[in-house]
């Protein structure tokens, strides 16, 4: 097993966790109502789904 495949995987999940925090905070200081911050918090989980999607719309269109 080598350690250069754990030191990406934990370089990765520190972008991911980084990205979580910002895209939390960023969709929640948005929100007007308490649901619309809990639906901020869900769309923060799933972040680079939107990210990907936009990324591919932009390109394909």
């Amino acid at each position: 097993m080598s350690n250069k495949n754990a030191c990406n995987s934990q370089s990765g999940n520190a972008v991911y966790g980084l990205g979580l925090i910002g895209a939390a905070v960023f969709y929640i200081s948005q929100a007007t109502t308490f649901w619309m911050g809990v639906l901020g918090f869900l769309k923060a989980l799933v972040w680079p789904a939107f990210l990907v999607y936009e990324a591919l719309r932009y390109i394909y269109l």
